[in-house]
This record gives structure tokens, sequence and C-alpha cells, in this order.
């Protein structure tokens, strides 16, 4: 693979990786909503040792495992930030589907 090769399969892979990210914080923000109505905190030290263990488990190059790790430490870092600011009322989501207002209902 030449450079240009290269510079475009990871051109790829971030588009993929853009789409990835938002379903992810859309789930974080339904998992802060059900926190809210609940008023559970956003911090869950053993639901983030799970997330650990499961991904880095799902390594295909244990090599990589530190660099993965941090990379996962990032992005539990900002899911936890926006459950913050959502919990907060900071953003206007509200944790629930199409911003829908309500208790534990919906």
């Amino acid at each position: 693979m030449d450079l240009e090769e290269a510079r475009s399969e990871i051109a790829g892979i971030d588009r993929e990786m853009a789409g990835l990210f938002c379903r992810r914080m859309r789930a974080a923000a339904a998992i802060a909503g059900y926190k809210k109505d609940r008023g559970l905190p956003v911090k869950d030290e053993a639901q983030e040792k799970r997330v650990r263990e499961r991904n880095l488990a799902l390594l295909e190059d244990r090599t990589l495992a530190p660099y993965y790790l941090s990379f996962l430490e990032g992005l539990l870092a900002l899911s936890k930030a926006y459950q913050e600011e959502i919990l907060s009322g900071k953003n206007g989501e509200t944790g629930k589907p199409d911003g829908e207002k309500g208790g534990a209902e919906g």
C-alpha cells in the first residue's frame, strides 16, 4: 500500500468512525435519560471496567492494547461529559428519543 492508498484507507475509516461515534453518543444520551429519571450518578466504575475488559478482548493485535485503552479512556471521558451536560440540562438534550419531555415513562 502506498502513501495515498494508506491515507485514503484512513479517510474511509474516519468516515465510518464518525457515524459510529454519533450512534454511540445517542446511546449515551439514552443512558443519561435513564439515569436522570432514576437519580443515578453518571459515573459507574464497575460498568467502565466491563467496557474496558470487553473491548480489549476484541482487539486483534495485542501490541496495540495500550493505545486502544487510551482511545477507550478518551471515549469514556467524552461519554461521561456528554451525560453530565444532559443531566445538568446545559445542552438542551433530554436523553430521550427526539428530545421528548417527561418522567420515567417518557
